[in-house]
């Protein structure tokens, strides 16, 4: 496949949904919010079950459709006025097929497969917590305007952020939000640099900006708190470094404070928020669950990826770049099709055949995102990297704990970054790999204040190092090719234009 095909197919397969929300960045900025009684269509046994709805971006046809809403048994969460999306809630199980029929409507859907009462993140495996002692151990192996953790971060070396700190740390103007399953901003590491006036809790599909509703809600999420860190961690003399060490970082919360999942509702709402709290970059290291991939032919998984897109097409619009993580179930996202296993996982998966032209990792595959694959100490793609000619844009550090081992005291090829409750750990994926590319967008917003989200998108590509496809990628020697690389050494499917490059950032 040509570079643009994926891109092009995406815009070509859903005209109506995705075309028309070009131009939502220019429309008037105050969302409404309104709450509706269901009408006795709903059973008071009946299940609650939340649905997007989206409709023309006009005062007027909100306000029809949320009369119909209503008189269809829903619930308005909160209606995102300036995108035409509205979260509703509806114990009607007739409530999808009935808002559809509506004038004004033009698509809607449930957002879950399961009532209202597994995570979608792309960390891959466990925690490795750094022990006391492993911590005392490094500590005592760092040079003179090291961290006291900086030498177990070889991904900063590998793209030159250790050296580009010295020549701009990054601009206190620039932002990079971290919507996530929450952000520890208490951490000693992440406290200099958070910003809590540009932080919330969309939680549910409504921002909650109470103090400290970013946090995590539990110790045990410790993914958004990771990946803070390797963004903005503060060169403090205190533990690790992250990529832009002086930029400040902020977090909004979209993981479900008991499942840990990602809803689509929680997304809108986050991209929503980050745009009119003047973030200039986000990162997203999740999918949108329930679904792997959202397919066009299915009206709710159709009107999610209408959602989600018309929420992050309104951020770019009003300058934010928004970064997601390519996936770690070595998917090509180019091929012809994908056995996906995992969806829905909010309830019982059911083994499906997609086709990820018409079938669409979100927000990873949506326009304008720039898709991050994951690179281990060697340049190489992880061995659970996804990735896909046309579709990886940037390629950056995220780990390889079995084929790439770095000469670090630890030996340890994940990512050491920030957790909660003041620890750090080790983590690897394309989770890890997205904030490093956010990282360098964020030195290169400091170094180009003026910089639109597209031209920052071509820096970021332009200064890349692209090693080029592998003559072989048969990581564990049995003699198959464990993926395939097609492409040519500017741009192909493994590192899209390239792994970024932090130095080249600050020149």
């Amino acid at each position: 496949m040509v570079h643009l095909r994926s891109r092009r197919r995406l815009a070509l397969a859903v005209p109506v949904v995705l075309s028309l929300t070009a131009s939502l960045g220019f429309l008037p900025a105050a969302a409404s919010a309104a709450s509706d009684t269901p009408s006795a269509v709903t059973s008071a046994d009946a299940p609650t079950v939340p649905y997007v709805v989206n409709t023309r971006a006009d005062h007027r046809t909100v306000e029809s459709v949320k009369k119909a809403i209503a008189a269809a048994g829903g619930s308005v969460v909160y209606a995102y006025e300036k995108i035409g999306v509205i979260v509703v809630q509806s114990a009607n199980p007739d409530f999808g097929k009935q808002i559809r029929a509506v004038r004004g409507v033009q698509s809607a859907g449930a957002t879950r497969t399961a009532p209202l009462t597994a995570a979608g993140t792309t960390d891959e495996g466990a925690a490795q917590p750094l022990s006391a002692k492993e911590a005392a151990k490094v500590s005592g192996t760092a040079a003179a305007g090291q961290e006291p953790l900086e030498n177990e971060q070889w991904d900063l070396r590998a793209i030159g952020a250790d050296q580009a700190a010295r020549i701009n740390p990054g601009s206190r103007k620039v932002t990079v939000a971290v919507i996530d399953n929450g952000v520890d901003d208490t951490h000693p590491d992440l406290a200099p640099n958070f910003s809590a006036a540009q932080s919330a809790s969309c939680v549910g599909g409504k921002a909650d900006t109470t103090y400290g509703a970013w946090r995590p809600a539990k110790p045990e999420h410790y993914h958004g708190t990771h990946v803070a860190g390797e963004i903005a961690a503060a060169r403090n003399d205190i533990g690790v470094a992250g990529v832009a060490p002086n930029v400040k970082v902020a977090g909004i919360t979209v993981a479900d404070p008991v499942s840990e999942l990602y809803f689509p509702e929680s997304v809108v709402c986050a991209f929503v928020f980050a745009a009119d709290h003047g973030v200039e970059i986000t990162n997203n290291s999740y999918y949108v669950d329930p679904w792997l991939y959202n397919c066009m032919d299915d009206p709710d998984q159709r009107a999610i990826v209408d959602a989600v897109n018309r929420a992050q097409l309104y951020a770019q619009k009003k300058g934010t770049l928004n970064f997601a993580s390519a996936g770690n179930s070595n998917h090509d996202l180019d091929s012809d099709a994908i056995v996906d296993d995992s969806s829905p996982d909010d309830t019982t998966p059911v083994p499906r055949t997609i086709d990820p032209h018409e079938c669409f990792d979100v927000p990873t595959q949506l326009p304008g995102v720039v898709t991050v694959s994951a690179t281990g100490v060697q340049n190489l793609k992880s061995y659970y990297s996804s990735y896909g000619e046309g579709v990886i844009d940037i390629a950056a550090p995220g780990g390889d704990r079995l084929y790439q081992i770095p000469d670090t005291p630890s030996k340890n090829g994940r990512i050491l970054s920030t957790m909660p409750n003041n620890a750090y750990g080790y983590l690897q994926g394309t989770s890890m790999a997205s904030p490093h590319a956010a990282g360098v967008a964020a030195l290169l917003k400091s170094t180009h204040p003026w910089a639109t989200p597209a031209q920052l998108q071509a820096l970021l590509k332009a200064q890349a190092d692209n090693p080029g496809c592998p003559d072989s990628y048969d990581q564990n020697g049995d003699g198959t090719q464990d993926a395939v690389c097609e492409g040519g050494k500017r741009v192909n499917g493994f590192y899209g234009f390239g792994i970024v490059n932090a130095l080249r950032a600050v020149k």
